[in-house]
């Protein structure tokens, strides 16, 4: 008896944790909706730690989402981790190990475009959402317009 009381109240927490992160990511949709990519994701304004603390905020939603931005084989989750590590070392240049194709790849960013592009990435996937249920209806055929 004591292991379903348990077992069910395990299941209880975890659904309570599954509606917090989705309210999470709504909260986070609606808050990104607003935001100035080019003012909150400028390095030389903000500096590189505010620029990554951003695409930190907004980068677990876009992955929930399964939204998130990958680009040159790279998952912006792993733009944001290199970069973290480039500021902990103090290094100008950030280093990102990945596999493509089956093969071990190594490339090389500038610590400002790195932290630039982390942060536009996780915003810009969130700002995309929020366009496309605004915007879906005009892509489809036959709602207005005339063929």
């Amino acid at each position: 008896m004591k292991r379903y009381q348990m077992l069910k109240t395990l299941g209880l927490i975890a659904a309570v944790a599954v509606a917090a992160q989705a309210a999470d990511t709504k909260a986070a949709l609606k808050e990104v909706a607003s935001l100035d990519v080019k003012k909150v994701c400028d390095v030389k304004a903000n500096g590189a730690d505010k620029v990554v603390a951003v695409a930190e905020k907004y980068n677990p939603a876009a992955i929930e989402l399964q939204v998130e931005f990958k680009r040159l084989g790279i998952n912006n989750s792993k733009y944001i981790k290199a970069v973290k590590e480039a500021i902990a070392k103090h290094k100008k240049e950030v280093v990102i190990h990945y596999k493509a194709k089956g093969k071990k790849k190594t490339k090389k960013f500038p610590l400002d475009y790195a932290a630039w592009r982390s942060c536009t990435f996780a915003v810009r996937a969130l700002q995309q959402v929020n366009e496309a249920e605004k915007t879906w209806r005009l892509a489809v055929p036959g709602d207005g317009y005339k063929f």
